[in-house]
């Protein structure tokens, strides 16, 4: 059972009260080892205290563990060139094979501290097993070859947790020669330059590793050198990895990441925030804040029930059972959201108290919301986040409810939009932002995720329409929401680590917080594929249309309108109309005007995680499958859409919508320029891909324009997705009798008959608004 380990105020009442102490007594007693009191911080971090090994879901956890440890004590076989058979150590074998045996040890280190199984011959097995890895593999001696993540970050992360649990059983020249294998791996010089691999959650890591083995090492010089390397991973940035202002991550360059390496990085500060707090070496630069606010701004915004889109999950959705079957877990959006959620949790113990008690009740809802992954109870955690997070549904603040609203990350082409029963998410490609990510064998045939993907949940349904072993069985051409060249493309197309992005600029959009107008220039991967999308996301809807889309590949295009997962039984109903479609438990689709053939295809997929991942699992499933799409023919010159989605909607709500001719008026749908009117919702937004003019709009260069009226006021909202350094103006043919606010970035030019604004460059494709008086 774990310990009871120091806290913050070890270290406040060790030193305040020192002097007191000495006038008291004639012999002060000696003061508190501040090594010792960091290390037993750390393991209660990592493994947790405060609650009973014998309930549950501790007592589930602490079991698993421990027959974990049995099967992997059993297998041991030390030999002149592995420490179990089936992981040789020496070359050729790969470096990810250290990582795994220590791994491996890292369990039966765990189910020691549990004090399950026999106990002394566990702990002499994990001690040599230490030895025998460093020894062989893990030592200055050898020198890196392969993955360099084996090397620089999950070797010595799990090097050093282990020399912190067994540290009271380790001779002196053992923890040395850990400490040495780390100062060697993990070299002075990837702390002091950021850049190349140590940037982003790669930084954290690597300080993680340093400030360990400074503390284990008694090097204060180490954990001084891991806090001030922290530095640099905290202020905003504009390009590159790292977060941004407007809630965007970002990591290898251009891959929008917030829910795997951002999680790492979150995870990462949120034990180093908690383990040097109030020690010789607590973080205190302001610039932290940063990190506190991005649960706000960049991870929930992102998080829906439980889960993280897939869409910033990069090559990982292509994970599932994962390499290591002896613990049999389904890796999806799901098992990421839930790690995002406990580093949310470890990060609200150290803050202020109204960003801990809000946050608190945001896990409260999406832990009552998740009826898919059971965020209290998920496989993803250990014991110390159960006991983490079973202390925020504990907590006494109100629960959350679900968030409304949208959020536009310009700085990652990726949009958020959120209604009264309904989350939408779209993932955009530019010359910014890769179509997808790929390296290491991972996510070879994500090709078409950047061109426009639309993945969309129902709130109370469907939490597993993504997690149910999505990724390995939907087709690859027919991604949701998509519009795609059918030609062939070959494994990993276009290159690894986001190399491959199309040289178009344009892609986000504008928002007001509640509506948008989100755009996209679209060139295919692979292919002469050209195309205009926008998707204009309103109250119950999202109108969604496309305008020249043209292409000489010699092979049919399709818009995919939807590419339902149905699960194993695939029983939902389908229904359909002159001018909509329904499926049940779904949502529905609605085509204004009937003018294209709306197709559906209903059939059974079956695939392996072994299709998409080397690593992966053989196993084969089959999911049915819900395919609709409209066909563009081959070789199409300036073809256009026009489809409304609409999710959650029932059957008579979505042909009632397709009998109104009135509830949507579309001013524009060419290459250049998309624009509609929702005179319900006093609604008015454009996508501007060029200078031009539509209804009562004239802008001069591209622009996305966002207008809402209500009764004698207006917000009109402008953004240039293309980040422009040149001013945009827009002209609104509306009498305005005065702007009465607005962004510095909008200057005012005239008002009267009609209003003339320009807005200035540099507001990296933000959204920028003013309210005004109507004539």
């Amino acid at each position: 059972m774990p310990q009871p380990l120091w806290s913050r105020r070890s270290f406040v009442t060790a030193a305040g009260t020192a002097g007191a102490l000495a006038a008291l007594a004639p012999a002060a007693p000696a003061p508190p080892d501040p090594y010792e009191l960091l290390r037993n911080r750390w393991l209660e971090i990592s493994l947790g205290s405060g609650y009973d090994p014998a309930a549950e879901p501790y007592a589930s956890r602490i079991a698993e563990t421990t027959r974990l440890a049995a099967v992997h004590r059993a297998a041991l076989a030390p030999g002149p060139g592995s420490l179990w058979p089936d992981l040789p150590l020496l070359p050729p074998a790969p470096p990810a094979h250290i990582t795994r045996s220590f791994a491996r040890l890292w369990v039966m280190a765990q189910a020691y501290t549990y004090g399950t199984g026999d106990g002394s011959g566990l702990l002499a097995d994990t001690v040599h097993g230490l030895g025998h890895v460093t020894a062989l593999a893990y030592h200055p001696g050898n020198e890196p070859r392969g993955n360099w993540w084996e090397w620089r970050i999950g070797s010595p992360r799990l090097l050093m947790d282990l020399v912190a649990v067994l540290h009271d059983h380790l001779s002196a020249d053992a923890i040395a020669t850990a400490c040495a294998a780390v100062d060697h791996f993990v070299p002075d010089s990837l702390l002091t330059d950021y850049s190349g691999i140590s940037t982003g959650a790669n930084r954290v890591d690597l300080c993680r590793s340093t400030a360990l083995r400074g503390i284990l090492g008694r090097a204060p010089q180490r954990i001084a050198l891991a806090r001030t390397a922290l530095s640099p991973v905290f202020p905003y940035v504009t390009e590159g990895d790292g977060l941004y202002a407007d809630g965007s991550y970002v990591q290898h360059t251009r891959v929008p990441y917030t829910g795997t390496y951002g999680q790492v990085l979150l995870d990462g500060l949120a034990r180093l925030f908690a383990l040097l707090d109030g020690s010789p070496w607590e973080i205190t630069d302001p610039a932290r804040r940063n990190v506190l606010d991005s649960v706000d701004r960049a991870f929930s915004p992102l998080i829906h029930n439980g889960l993280i889109m897939d869409s910033v999950n990069g090559r990982a959705v292509s994970r599932g059972l994962g390499r290591d079957d002896d613990r049999r877990i389904l890796r999806g959006d799901h098992y990421h959201g839930h790690a995002v959620i406990a580093a949310i949790a470890l990060l609200a113990r150290g803050a202020p108290p109204a960003d801990r008690d809000r946050w608190y009740a945001r896990i409260k809802g999406w832990a009552a919301r998740d009826t898919t992954g059971s965020l209290l109870i998920s496989p993803r955690h250990g014991t110390a986040d159960l006991a983490r997070l079973a202390a925020a549904a504990a907590a006494p603040v109100p629960t959350a409810p679900r968030a409304t609203g949208h959020t536009l990350f310009a700085a990652m082409d990726r949009a958020v939009h959120r209604r009264p029963g309904w989350t939408v998410n779209i993932a955009m490609a530019s010359d910014r932002t890769a179509y997808y990510e790929c390296g290491n064998g991972e996510h070879p045939r994500g090709w078409h995720t950047g061109a426009g993907m639309v993945l969309w949940w129902p709130e109370h349904s469907l939490g597993d329409q993504y997690t149910d072993w999505f990724w390995p069985t939907a087709d690859p051409y027919r991604m949701p929401g998509t519009t795609v060249s059918t030609r062939r493309l070959a494994d990993f197309a276009g290159g690894e680590w986001g190399e491959p992005r199309p040289a178009a600029r344009w892609a986000g959009g504008v928002t007001d917080g509640t509506y948008a107008a989100v755009g996209q220039d679209l060139r295919g991967l692979g292919s002469t594929l050209r195309a205009r999308k926008s998707w204009f996301c309103a109250d119950d809807a999202v109108v969604c249309l496309g305008a020249g889309i043209s292409c000489t590949d010699g092979v049919p295009v399709e818009t995919v309108v939807d590419h339902r997962n149905l699960g194993a039984s695939g029983r939902a109903r389908y229904r359909y109309g002159a001018r909509w479609a329904h499926l049940e438990g779904h949502g529905g689709w609605v085509l204004p005007g009937g003018t294209r053939r709306l197709h559906s295809r209903h059939e059974d997929r079956a695939g392996a995680w072994a299709d998409i991942n080397t690593g992966g699992s053989a196993e084969r499933v089959t999911r049915r499958y819900r395919t609709l799409w409209l066909d563009h023919g081959t070789d199409p010159v300036d073809a256009s859409y026009l489809y409304l989605l609409m999710p959650a909607a029932s059957p008579a709500r979505t042909a009632a919508r397709a009998a109104d001719p009135h509830w949507l008026t579309v001013l524009a749908n060419d290459a250049r320029c998309q624009a509609v009117a929702l005179a319900s919702l006093g609604l008015t937004a454009a996508n501007f891909f060029a200078t031009g003019t539509v209804g009562p709009l004239t802008a001069s260069a591209p622009l996305s324009v966002l207008i809402r009226e209500q009764g004698r006021e207006a917000a009109l909202w402008l953004a240039d997705p293309e980040r422009s350094r040149s001013p945009v103006e827009i002209v609104w043919r509306r009498p305005v009798r005065a702007v009465e606010s607005r962004d510095p970035a909008i200057e005012v030019l005239a008002t009267g008959a009609a209003v003339r604004l320009r807005l200035h460059p540099g507001t990296a494709g933000t959204s920028r608004g003013c309210r005004m008086a109507l004539g």
